[in-house]
């Protein structure tokens, strides 16, 4: 069993999208892109619990908050005169949105395929769709398989002011007849499993009707019969009865005041209980201790380190999935609190117990271990639409060098919304920070390669820029590039692939930066540095020759923070031009100033940002 696709209209960020999902997936993209709000809307179509909540949804559920039908035609203009017009006759309401979710569930058990019978139909796996050839035989294929598909809608009732979701068959929707809801009892048979990001884990071991431990007894069909004696044996204690103590004293003092004005009939004789002596309160103060460190010593579960927590509650659907045997599990975020060799073994266990697992992670340790055909590159435009990516390597861009370097070159730049390609290890290091200093000199004209969400890549060499860039901008990310200059041919093929090229003329930034310099900032860096033996012997003054000094030693320290060093000390000035004007022309590309005297548009990242306002992620 494994959720195949899914199609989300109108849910929080999403205005529109439809997600081909594999069997086991991890969902990446730039935050505020709409990864949870797949999670989540897979919680409202197959969560088991999720309905149980009043109301189910919200007002910020609603795609841009709209939830009520809007004016579809008239002579009103004003929104805020929609009442006035409509009670003179002269407008229209058009439909009222709806959250619309379809999931498609391929590959189901036996178990489903009876209990679902009815509404039973095929996926083909090949084609990624349902099979709707009229020909029966064509089923037979072994990526051709049964499937359900099931919507969920929510929408808002104006006659009791309230929103409603209901989770339906979509076949009893799509065919003549009255629509089939899609019950508790069939989603606890498909076994969708969500672990948010923000794991408290405050009811994971508690007996609260619907807490973890209290699913893991109701799978077992564990009915734990010690209510009535727990309840015997806390109604005969009483708090504090020793009269040394001294509570016992006043409260008998209360009483004696107490039988002054009422008889005894109305309540007399006060004294502490442990509890209200009823079965829901027990639940809910029975509190599962663990043991810390090396001695003895007990503490509640939930007063643990964050970490145990996340591993406590992740070891509790683990059991879950491993009793229900078939089972879809979500996972959001799983390296929150966790070290790396944890976060592996939480994927590797996971996969192995669930029939789909499906994640969410910015840790380079998670989506490592995770093939191309599993790694699902998540996008939004300005109107609400989500897209899918896949990741396609460029021809001089091998599989093995992409796995040896992934945690150092490729997954920040999968994660980014903007990638800068630098041609070396020195530009790599040594561009972002000249960004950072004159935004801390000038903020005024400069902003920071952070600020901006451009993420530094080091190409390695001139002829790998274009086809890291093309690998990049074919995720639809914006993809700029940093170089010295080049021929005729390989310049045009870096432009092809990015938005902006950033070519200097000089032969290596070193070069660049020595000659734009000032003497000034040369001398008093040479003076800072602790020079190695080499060129100590080479120059016994290296501030009387500073710029002959600082070019053997920048050569000598390349790749290690040479450059950035001396850079990170300059004034604006002492800055070279070339590289304050890249970073304004980098500034124009992703925050463009407005034309004085005009209304300020919207930019890119503006509309993006309203619309996950609505809550994408």
């Amino acid at each position: 069993m494994r959720v195949s696709k899914i199609d989300i209209r109108k849910f929080r960020g999403i205005e529109n999208s439809t997600i081909v999902l594999p069997k086991h997936a991890v969902l990446i993209g730039d935050n505020n892109t709409g990864k949870t709000t797949i999670l989540e809307a897979l919680d409202l179509a197959l969560g088991p619990d999720r309905l149980n909540r009043f109301p189910p949804i919200d007002e910020h559920d609603f795609y841009q908050g709209q939830y009520l039908a809007q004016v579809s035609k008239g002579d009103s203009e004003a929104e805020g005169d929609q009442d006035e017009a409509s009670d003179a006759g002269d407008v229209e309401l058009g439909e009222a949105p709806r959250i619309v979710i379809e999931v498609a569930i391929a590959e189901l058990s036996e178990d489903q395929k009876a209990r679902f019978g009815d509404y039973v139909e095929f996926w083909d796996a090949k084609a990624d769709k349902f099979y709707d050839d009229p020909n029966p035989e064509g089923v037979d294929p072994d990526h051709i398989t049964e499937a359900l598909r099931v919507t969920f809608h929510g929408w808002y009732d104006p006659d009791e002011d309230d929103f409603q979701g209901k989770t339906y068959f979509t076949r009893s929707l799509n065919e003549a007849g009255t629509p089939v809801e899609f019950r508790k009892k069939d989603k606890q048979i498909c076994g969708f499993l969500y672990l948010r990001s923000l794991r408290t884990g405050s009811r994971a071991l508690s007996l609260e009707r619907g807490s973890l431990l209290d699913i893991i007894l109701r799978l077992k069909e564990v009915r734990p019969q010690m209510w009535e004696d727990t309840i015997d044996k806390l109604a005969d204690f009483t708090v504090a009865a020793d009269p040394k103590l001294g509570i016992s004293g006043i409260l008998e003092s209360i009483n004696a005041a107490l039988k002054k004005y009422v008889p005894k009939e109305w309540g007399v004789e006060p004294h502490l209980k442990i509890s209200n002596l009823t079965r829901e309160h027990l639940r809910k103060v029975i509190t599962a201790f663990i043991a810390t460190g090396e001695g003895n010593h007990a503490a509640p579960f939930y007063r643990q380190g964050t970490g145990t927590i996340n591993m406590l509650v992740l070891a509790m659907l683990s059991q879950i999935a491993a009793d229900k045997q078939n089972v879809i599990f979500a996972m959001e975020e799983p390296e929150t609190a966790i070290p790396p060799y944890a976060q592996k073994r939480i994927v590797h266990e996971i996969r192995s117990l669930a029939s789909q697992a499906m994640f969410t992670s910015h840790s380079p340790y998670v989506l490592e271990e995770f093939g191309l055909d599993e790694t699902v590159v998540l996008g939004r435009n300005a109107v609400g639409e989500l897209s899918q990516q896949s990741i396609a390597l460029p021809a001089n861009l091998k599989l093995k060098a992409y796995r040896q370097d992934f945690r150092t070159r490729f997954c920040e730049g999968l994660l980014a919304r903007r990638v800068l390609i630098a041609e070396g290890e020195t530009e790599t290091t040594a561009f972002p920070v000249v960004c950072r200093r004159l935004a801390e000199l000038n903020p005024a004209s400069y902003k920071s390669l952070e600020a901006l969400g451009i993420c530094t890549l080091n190409a390695a060499s001139d002829s790998k820029i274009a086809g890291m860039a093309k690998l990049f901008a074919d995720l639809g990310k914006r993809t700029f590039a940093l170089c010295d200059k080049q021929d005729a041919t390989n310049q045009a093929a870096i432009e092809a692939e990015v938005e902006l090229l950033l070519m200097h003329e000089k032969k290596g930034i070193e070069a660049l930066v020595l000659e734009g310099t000032t003497d000034a900032a040369l001398q008093r860096f040479a003076g800072t540095l602790e020079w190695p033996p080499h060129l100590a012997q080479k120059y016994p003054d290296p501030i009387a020759d500073a710029r002959n000094a600082l070019s053997e030693y920048f050569a000598w320290a390349k790749g290690n923070w040479g450059l950035s060093d001396f850079l990170a000390q300059c004034t604006e000035e002492e800055i070279p031009e070339w590289l304050r004007e890249a970073c304004q022309k980098l500034l124009q590309a992703c925050e463009p100033a407005t034309v004085e005297g005009e209304a300020d548009a919207p930019t890119e990242e503006q509309s993006e940002l309203g619309a996950a306002v609505n809550g994408a992620d």
